[in-house]
């Protein structure tokens, strides 16, 4: 009889989620199914959501340990413990800084996490290095030179992929190619990011395009002494490795196109590729940061998980949790929210609600 009534409750919930989707917040969001939303329509969209479903939110309150206790577990936190048959933990997975800065603390260099940078008012005067090409340090380094700055951009090996192609965004393929269902048993050793942006009205980024508006582009920052720093080499290797990852995604598209046909017109300029800049024909392999006047340093180098908080034997020797589609080795310990949990799509926002179902429904089968 209980899993009746869940199930009736769960049609009452989807029946009243589809009305929601008609008020005035949720028709402005998606007014543009290719746009972008802006901090205020991700805000409201998230606050009408919590208003709908009205559970007993606790803002404000940090869990600083969670433990076992008995059959069920404690979460203490700064407004007391609260004990639970059950944790779900959605914390998601960009939670510590990976990385310490090479260039240590040298004295008058300005040095900050991508996680800490908030517009380029925040820096000292002069030149920026960026460490890191993924789509933090891309979009911080764009944004920069924007304003005038002269940029350093230290690009790695990267997943480069379109913005938007043959008149659809990235994310529309995604979910048209089913990609955004591959299982994570199918998600291969490449652990790399998409490199993209939303910024500006939402647009490809290429490396090559940075470089002949006038950011200089290094390789993999390789060591340091004092204020000079060792180039890798490897840059041009980097940038043809994300040309084969872009290219094959274009393949796939174009593949789907003239297999299941559709009003998808043909996109020639996004198959452009612009001659290599020369400062990847001759790359540097020194920078000194004085001789540049590179006054600061920002290092998009990245997250992990950082669990150190749960005091359960419930992780691998890198921290990662033991799991397997978001249900722990510990019975009633859950994970929700993390890359490829179950799927590609299990951090996406519009994804985790996938996860968040099947998570719901093991709970409810222990009761």
């Amino acid at each position: 009889m209980k899993n009746v009534e869940l199930f009736i409750e769960r049609e009452e919930i989807h029946a009243k989620l589809r009305s929601l989707w008609k008020t005035d917040i949720f028709r402005q969001s998606h007014d543009d199914p290719d746009g972008f939303a802006d901090l205020a329509a991700i805000a409201g969209f998230i606050d009408a959501y919590a208003a709908f479903v009205a559970p007993p939110i606790r803002c404000g309150v940090n869990v600083t340990k969670l433990s076992r206790d008995g059959a069920g577990f404690v979460a203490e936190t700064s407004n007391g413990a609260i004990a639970a048959r059950n944790v779900v933990v959605a914390t998601g997975p960009y939670q510590r800084p990976i990385g310490a800065s090479p260039f240590g603390d040298q004295s008058g260099l300005f040095q900050v996490h991508a996680s800490q940078y908030r517009n380029p008012a925040q820096l000292p005067a002069g030149a920026v290095l960026v460490v890191g090409a993924g789509a933090s340090g891309a979009q911080i380094a764009e944004e920069l030179h924007r304003t005038g700055r002269k940029v350093f951009l230290s690009v790695g090996r990267h997943n480069r992929l379109p913005r938007r192609y043959r008149g659809r965004d990235l994310v529309w393929w995604l979910e048209k190619l089913r990609i955004d269902q591959t299982p994570v048993e199918q998600r291969g050793p490449s652990r790399l990011l998409p490199v993209i942006s939303g910024a500006y009205g939402g647009h490809t980024v290429d490396f090559r395009g940075f470089a002949a508006d006038g950011i200089t582009l290094l390789g993999r920052i390789a060591s340091v002494t004092g204020h000079v720093a060792d180039i890798a080499p490897g840059l041009a290797e980097s940038l043809a490795d994300g040309d084969v990852r872009y290219a094959g995604f274009l393949a796939m598209v174009d593949d789907y196109v003239r297999r299941r046909g559709g009003d998808f017109p043909e996109d020639p300029a996004t198959h452009t590729k612009l001659p290599d800049p020369a400062c990847v024909t001759h790359p540097r392999q020194q920078i000194d940061l004085r001789a540049e006047n590179i006054n600061a340093v920002i290092l998009a180098t990245g997250y992990r998980v950082d669990f150190r908080w749960i005091d359960i034997p419930a992780f691998d020797a890198n921290g990662e949790p033991l799991q397997r589609g978001g249900i722990a080795d510990i019975p009633g310990l859950y994970f929700l929210g993390l890359q490829w949990l179950s799927k590609m799509r299990s951090s996406f926002m519009s994804g985790v609600g996938d996860d968040a179902a099947v998570l719901a429904d093991h709970i409810a089968g222990t009761r």
